[in-house]
């Protein structure tokens, strides 16, 4: 990385000052965590990957209108992003039942959902992220109500073709977490999707087996991360096998 002045730092991502106004360089690491950053690793590899896998879905939902904050890949752990302000809260959409669903009103793991269910959390490390419901988010002025509208259209949207473009690889869209922002154009505001779309921030299980190709192979000590998401990468094209044996990013 070149030198240049460095905006913020998270978890899995450090964002650097843009080329021009308004742009944003957002590099993925290799630092894994869970469990509020409880749980940490580094995996080699990982934020590579990362990076091409939601380049690849960014740049698709850009293709169908869906407004992004993304504008290309600049390199292998880099993209050029444009900056926004971003909306205080985590959106989770789930179709099937799995992690802190299952946990909280008892529904066995992998039990398909009766429709994609929504749900909101407070972006709050030092709360742990806690759910909220509609009520808090316009109370405490997170986002207006046209915010709300506008996220849980997209939200379904997104679900809809990533549901779609994961099933035509054999892979199914367990659950996804989104974040959204504010692009100010002029004297117009814009809410579109943000951060990052990924094995990081989504569960994803073979449609034969149910085995997990996501975060939760850090998070339950499954072994083999960066392999899982390889292979997601694989099946939608983005990595080909190469002749040595190697993976080769495109």
């Amino acid at each position: 990385m070149s030198r240049r002045k460095k905006i913020y730092e998270g978890k899995a991502k450090i964002l650097f000052e843009g080329p021009e106004p308004g742009t944003i360089i957002q590099y993925f690491k290799d630092d894994a965590t869970a469990f509020n950053a409880q749980k940490k690793a580094i995996l080699e590899g990982k934020g590579v990957i990362n990076n091409q896998i939601s380049g690849f879905i960014m740049t698709n939902l850009n293709a169908i209108g869906v407004p992004t904050h993304y504008i290309k890949t600049m390199n292998m752990r880099e993209q050029l992003v444009r900056e926004v302000e971003i909306i205080p809260l985590e959106v989770v959409c789930r179709n099937v039942a799995a992690g802190s669903l299952s946990t909280r009103l008892g529904i066995e793991e992998g039990t398909p959902l009766p429709r994609s269910i929504i749900e909101f959390y407070y972006k709050k490390d030092e709360l742990n992220d806690p759910m909220v419901a509609e009520e808090h988010i316009t109370a405490f002025n997170w986002a207006s109500t046209q915010e709300i509208d506008d996220i849980m259209a997209l939200t379904l949207r997104i679900n809809d073709y990533l549901f779609g473009m994961f099933g035509a690889v054999g892979i199914k869209l367990v659950d996804f977490k989104l974040e959204f922002g504010r692009l100010y154009e002029g004297d117009m505001v814009r809410t579109v999707v943000a951060d990052e779309i990924s094995p990081d921030s989504a569960r994803l299980w073979d449609v034969q087996t149910n085995e997990k190709m996501d975060k939760d192979r850090f998070r339950r000590d499954l072994g083999n991360v960066t392999e899982a998401y390889v292979e997601v990468a694989r099946r939608l094209g983005i990595v080909k096998q190469s002749a040595a044996g190697g993976e080769s990013v495109h």
